[in-house]
Order: C-alpha cells, then structure tokens, then sequence
C-alpha cells in the first residue's frame, strides 16, 4: 500500500541532527581562509521571530571547511518546536553555497549543547534590551 503524502496541516520533522557534516574533514587552510567569509554570509540569516541574525543570538556552534572547499556548519535552533526549523537550515546553506570559494553547504541542526540566552553576543543582549 503507498503512504498516503502529508497533510498541509502536518508539521514537518525538523531536520535530521548531526548527518550532514559527520563524514567532512576540516582543512585548516580552507577554514582559515574562508571563515570569516562564511561567518558574514550566516550573518545576514535572521530569525524571523527575532530581530537579531543568527551568529549574534550564538544559534551556530561550528564552522569548518574540507579540502574541496565543502563548508560544515553545525548550528540548533532556539527550541526544538521552532517554527524556522525548516527554513533556517536551508537559508543557511543557500548563503554559505554563494561564498566564492565554497564548493558546497552542508548544515547540521544538533540539540546537544542547548542553547540558551548566555550563547548571544553582548551586542544581540543589547539590541534585545536583555543588557
């Protein structure tokens, strides 16, 4: 019998955690290289429930580059019900994908550690009025 496709009521899985990136192998030169790049691109993907991009709120927790210029991103969401589970993700990868020097995105959401408020920059705190 086929499964029978998904109600537009359902609400989809967030991604799968901590697939994407397992099999990358930094390269310390490309990472070198080409993190701040990245770092800037992550930096113009905001929450949309939140007024801060998502570096700032501290939602990535690692960025590394392979030696074919595949970039890892290993970043969570501010709860596991996030309603930008599917859209952050992807807008990440579609910004660190258009970085020249980068071959591919792949993009990790994981859970462990959680993220709590004491990840943000002082700079997100006092946009938040948090200071």
């Amino acid at each position: 019998m086929k499964p029978l496709p998904m109600a537009p009521t359902e609400t989809p899985e967030p991604p799968a955690s901590g697939t994407e990136t397992a099999a990358l192998v930094p390269d310390a030169t490309n990472t070198a290289a080409l993190k701040s790049k990245i770092i800037a691109a992550i930096s113009t993907v905001f929450d949309p429930e939140i007024p801060v991009n998502i570096w700032e709120l501290g939602l990535v927790y690692d960025v590394i580059v392979d030696s074919a210029g595949v970039a890892g991103i290993r970043m969570t969401l501010t709860a596991p019900g996030c309603p930008a589970a599917q859209s952050l993700p992807v807008e990440v990868a579609t910004k660190v994908k258009a970085v020249p020097g980068v071959s591919d995105a792949k993009v990790d959401v994981v859970w462990e550690p959680a993220w709590t408020k004491d990840r943000m920059s002082d700079a997100a705190k006092l946009q938040l009025g948090m200071w």
